[in-house]
């Protein structure tokens, strides 16, 4: 049996644990500005991090590709846009742990030789970014941010950024064009951040999370982060369990753990009803159903079964869910969203949308589930980013998975689901 490993999560429960009084005194800031900054690299390099932000990249990697003395300012942008649905842990890590985000701003504006970093927070979560910029404002006067940064030398300005609402700034081109003022839309890559990133100078993107890991993996060794997850995702991540399960929550584990497990710290199901189907990683990611129970919670286990870990948003439905109509909403969600940038996502997504809804309402036919098949189909692969081929992922797999379910809808002529029974006044 996995155990939990509380280390982001450690002192949530402590009523100052949004104080630098409740985290310490930066320890593992003090440490790395100490450290040559490619051993800082190397560091981060030897423990595995993997972004934590969807795609796990491996973030020392990412952090090598800034070329060094090439006379122009770098910039270190942390990604805390958070805004896909079912994805709810950085922003429980800001408002509960944000110091640890600030520290690991200063270590790796450090590595990679940035005097200037940015936190974009998503612009609905004013509280939010009021706690950060609390942080932000206390590091300043303490003195580990600002000039000469524990005496050595090194200075930062760090400056909280919040956005406007868009969930297309969670990518991280249609982020930076969004902190220069223009209108967030991802640009064509190549050139890559890190090479033509903000003000067209060499640029690291991270997530959160990603970020918030590095003090741990400096105060205690690249071998103590290695040592947990599995040979090739290493390390511990937060796992958000929402819907129908019995205590939803954050639950900091070993990368790894299966869903089976995390059920059974969660109290399981909702009493009285069983598991139908869960994303992964959020509603961007493919569904899987109960024979996906025992997969390990890995980037290479969870990718060799036709989904995607993506942010380890764990969205659980039991069965009195209708499969239509929540694919229906989140790819709502994705039509709107769209920046309409490019035709594929455009046109797609709200096409996708119109061809649901009539299948949802019992109006389809047999020939609509090969239509919204063929839309996704061009969408994915031919978008300009990520978003389009998000947005096909509820659509393919519960075509594969929930076939016989979208027939019903119109072999009855509506849903055959009644839409009170999966809400909370309807669990008994």
């Amino acid at each position: 049996m996995t155990t939990l490993t509380p280390v982001l999560t450690r002192n949530w429960d402590q009523a100052d644990s949004f104080t630098l009084d409740g985290y310490g005194e930066y320890a593992a800031a003090k440490k790395a500005l100490g450290m040559d900054p490619d051993a800082v690299i190397q560091a981060v390099k030897d423990s595995g991090l993997r972004g934590r932000g969807g795609a796990g990249f491996p973030t020392g990697m990412k952090w090598g590709f800034i070329p060094q003395g090439d006379g122009k300012a770098h910039y270190l942008v942390v990604n805390a846009d958070e805004s896909e649905p079912g994805t709810c842990k950085d922003i429980p890590l800001m408002m509960a742990n944000p110091h640890a985000l600030v520290e690991g701003v200063i270590i790796a504006s450090y590595a990679i030789r940035a005097n200037h970093a940015f936190i974009y927070i998503r612009g609905e979560v004013l509280h939010v970014i009021r706690r950060v910029q609390a942080a932000v404002r206390e590091a300043y006067e303490k003195g580990y941010l600002g000039a000469d940064i524990f005496g050595s030398g090194y200075d930062l300005e760090l400056v909280v950024h919040s956005g406007a609402g868009a969930y297309i700034c969670g990518e991280e081109t249609a982020l930076l064009d969004s902190l220069e003022g223009y209108r967030g839309q991802p640009r064509l890559k190549p050139p890559f951040p890190a090479v033509a990133g903000l003000y067209a100078s060499p640029t690291v993107v991270n997530n959160v999370e990603s970020i918030a890991s590095v003090p741990s993996i400096i105060a205690n060794g690249a071998d103590w982060f290695a040592g947990m997850g599995t040979e090739k995702s290493k390390g511990f991540g937060i796992f958000s369990l929402s819907g129908h399960v019995t205590r939803p929550g954050q639950y900091e584990a070993p990368l790894g753990i299966t869903l089976r497990e995390l059920l059974d710290m969660a109290g399981g199901i909702r009493e009285g009803h069983e598991l139908k189907f869960w994303t992964p990683g959020g509603s961007s990611t493919p569904i899987f159903t109960a024979e996906h129970l025992d997969v390990p919670l890995d980037f290479e286990s969870v990718g060799a079964k036709g989904s995607m870990l993506g942010t380890r948003a764990l969205q659980i439905f039991d069965e009195t869910t209708c499969v239509v109509r929540a694919v229906l909403r989140w790819t709502e969600f994705y039509a709107h969203e769209s920046c309409g940038k490019c035709t594929p996502c455009r046109e797609g997504t709200y096409w996708l949308k119109q061809v649901l809804k009539r299948l949802e309402k019992g109006q389809g036919a047999e020939e609509d589930l090969a239509t919204i098949t063929d839309i996704a189909d061009n969408i994915l692969g031919r978008s300009f980013c990520a978003l389009g081929d998000g947005a096909t992922s509820p659509i393919h797999s519960s075509v594969k998975q929930f076939r016989d379910e979208y027939l019903k809808h119109f072999e009855i002529g509506g849903c055959p689901f009644d839409p009170a029974a999966s809400t909370v006044w309807g669990s008994k």
